[in-house]
């Protein structure tokens, strides 16, 4: 099968996904063409400019796809315009909902007016949570896919052994509102240990800080289906997630970690104390989550969903 990926940018959460499946793809014999736009590097222009300038690129490519998959909103148009025989547009978490935390009312409204426009366009829509999944369905009532975004295990080997640093805390993710990192500022000063933000590190020194440590956090209040929480299963490291977006679907309560209400510090900083002074439960939770990642959620078993997902789409 012949590809284009289109994405804003082909790294972090939905970007480095379709960098994964693209390499994985490719590796299985399949041509896929990832295209790369640069974009006005200002907040509010970020999303539109890439929108306008991936379109035309789009239009002046003379190449035509079996599959145009787009990865995000923003990539929706270019997508429209390429020429392929099918269209997938996938989204992780509600777009609106995440620009409606991080923009201004008249961003976010805009954001809904365009979300609802080109949710429309392609043949097949998918998404990495069934949290995601049902959202869309009760907003828009429109039906996606769920195809979850796997971990790649084999990246793994880069990371060198470390050593466990007594009651070390690791948060891994932007340094953004949606991400509740102020909520953990809040209750690090209840907190019997130290806590290490890795907000804007190399993903092998993030990973080495994240296996280093006796406990990850996930203080979110928006999440579709959160990388660091699969990263931390792979690497035995036990995992304090809130309760909302698709965590659940990874951690259940007491068996692969533990659950906590969002915008509750005080809730957040008791559940890390408890695994701290119960190591026997960290182990358990630690090796339970390992267990469930590695038989749920690696390549091996996603991708041949994938790959049977596009030769379906092109029957």
């Amino acid at each position: 099968m012949k590809f284009l990926f289109i994405s804003p940018r082909f790294s972090g959460g939905i970007g480095g996904h379709a960098a994964m499946l693209a390499e994985k793809l490719s590796q299985s014999g399949h041509y896929v063409k990832k295209m790369e736009t640069t974009h006005i590097p200002i907040k509010n222009f970020k999303n539109p400019s890439f929108a306008v300038l991936s379109s035309i690129k789009s239009i002046v490519d003379r190449d035509s796809y079996d599959v145009v998959h787009a990865f995000n909103i923003p990539s929706a148009y270019a997508m429209k315009y390429a020429k392929g025989k099918k269209k997938v547009l996938s989204v992780h978490g509600v777009f609106s909902d995440q620009i409606d935390s991080l923009h201004s009312k008249s961003v976010s409204s805009l954001a809904k007016s365009a979300e609802s426009q080109v949710l429309q366009w392609p043949d097949k829509l998918t998404t990495d949570s069934k949290a995601t999944q049902k959202l869309y369905k009760e907003k828009f009532n429109i039906d996606f896919e769920y195809l979850p975004s796997p971990l790649d295990a084999e990246k793994f080997s880069e990371i060198d052994q470390v050593e466990k640093i007594p009651n070390q805390i690791a948060y891994v993710g932007r340094d953004s509102h949606e991400k509740g990192i102020d909520i953990l500022k809040k209750a690090e000063p209840k907190i019997n240990g130290t806590v290490v933000y890795c907000t804007d590190r190399p993903w092998k020194d993030a990973m080495r800080i994240l296996k280093s440590s006796s406990i990850v956090v996930v203080p979110s209040r928006i999440e579709s289906l959160p990388t660091t929480v699969k990263e931390a299963f792979f690497l035995n490291v036990p995992v304090v997630g809130t309760n909302i977006g698709g965590i659940p679907e990874l951690i259940k309560n007491n068996e692969t970690g533990i659950l906590i209400s969002p915008e509750n510090p005080e809730e957040l900083a008791n559940a890390v104390n408890e695994l701290f002074s119960n190591p026997t439960k960290a182990k358990k939770l630690s090796e339970n989550a390992n267990n469930f990642i590695k038989n749920n959620m690696t390549w091996d078993i996603i991708l041949p969903k994938y790959i049977e997902f596009y030769e379906d789409l092109l029957k």
